[in-house]
């Protein structure tokens, strides 16, 4: 793409506004790789290094450091301010929606390496961000739905007990109800849940039931490749594996080698603690589940502590949203409007539902 031949005004202005952009974005990268270490930290300053080259391209379009120049635009604002007082996923998560919407493609006084810098920026910068989604996903997964099924359930709980006409006290005490219901309900919904994968792990982890056989194996005949081989090692490899296993095995003479067919797993590792589970889905329902009966706590009736319900719900129900948005590279307005439009018509339903039930009551 060529160049005009002579820039005006408004071009300069342009390239001062690129400037100071890049000028912030590596500063929200060197900022990020302060909090992080090895790997993660070089690609970090690899990548504010790449956009200080960037910023000497506008600069010397401009003919130096210009005397006047506009703020970072507000999307760079942003990240720059949550770079420095939270964590990077978020950070990153946005950074990512950011250098997807590069400018540079329909810019004619940018590089074409320059919009390719860009591109595979976002890919980079998507590479990390999924680094963090994923050490994050299981807690995050569990507080969000744990959150959400809290907000959703005792909403449209205290919104059908009240569409019947019932007195304040009992919608409140419906409320409470709901929510020990509810977070005994995960609690030990979870807890079953992971002590069962414990014991299903555990049921299928190799054992060293043989191990006090494997001296006296015929080295040249014996099953024990016949054990890696249902694990998955191709034959070859494990009659190979399965010889050298016996060899050592005798001798050493003892029930084990140094190289031995049992590889202990401890999968606690991996699906957690039941209680400590048990523990958070508990803790993440019942704080969701606390936000709509709050105004019937604080002694609000009527029409004012259903409106005011809706209100934190709604709140708390776009937040989560908007976080799972974030997280997940989405719009985070679409996440959180499509959160709130869930909650809101779960609790539209129980209230029509409570009014017929009032209405035939009466």
């Amino acid at each position: 793409m060529s160049a005009p031949a002579a820039p005006t005004d408004r071009d300069r202005r342009r390239w001062a506004q690129y400037l100071v952009n890049e000028r912030a974005e590596a500063r929200v990268y060197r900022e990020l790789a302060g909090r992080r270490e090895g790997e993660e930290r070089e690609i970090l300053l690899a990548l504010a290094e790449a956009e200080g080259r960037h910023e000497a391209h506008w600069l010397g379009l401009l003919g130096g450091e210009p005397a006047r120049l506009p703020r970072p635009d507000a999307r760079t604002s942003l990240l720059g301010t949550m770079a420095k007082r939270f964590g990077s996923i978020f950070v990153l998560a946005l950074a990512q929606n950011a250098e997807a919407r590069s400018p540079y493609d329909d810019e004619p006084f940018a590089t074409p390496t320059m919009a390719a810098d860009e591109k595979v920026h976002h890919e980079v910068v998507r590479g990390l961000a999924a680094r963090g989604r994923r050490r994050l996903s299981g807690t995050f997964r569990a507080a969000v739905f744990g959150a959400n099924d809290g907000l959703v359930s005792n909403l449209a709980l205290v919104m059908g007990i009240g569409a019947t006409g019932a007195g304040s006290q009992f919608v409140l005490f419906s409320g409470i109800a709901g929510l020990l219901a509810g977070a005994l309900s995960m609690g030990a919904g979870e807890f079953v849940s992971v002590r069962s994968q414990r014991e299903l792990l555990a049921a299928t982890e190799p054992s060293d039931f043989a191990d006090i056989a494997l001296p006296h194996l015929d080295i040249d005949a014996n099953e024990l490749a016949l054990v890696y081989r249902t694990r998955g090692m191709p034959e070859a490899e494990a009659s190979a594996r399965a010889r050298r296993v016996v060899a050592q095995a005798q001798a050493l003479g003892r029930g084990h080698a140094d190289s031995g067919p049992i590889d202990v797993v401890d999968h606690g590792e991996v699906v957690g603690s039941a209680w400590g589970a048990a523990l958070s889905s508990f803790l993440f329902f019942a704080s969701g589940a606390i936000i709509p009966v709050l105004p019937w706590i604080f002694g609000l009736s009527g029409l004012t502590a259903v409106l005011l319900a809706l209100v934190l719900v709604g709140v708390a129900l776009m937040s989560t949203g908007a976080a799972v948005g974030l997280l997940s590279g989405a719009p985070p307005l679409k996440r959180a409007l499509r959160q709130l439009a869930i909650g809101f018509g779960a609790a539209a339903v129980t209230y029509v539902l409570g009014l017929l039930f009032g209405v035939s009551m009466g």
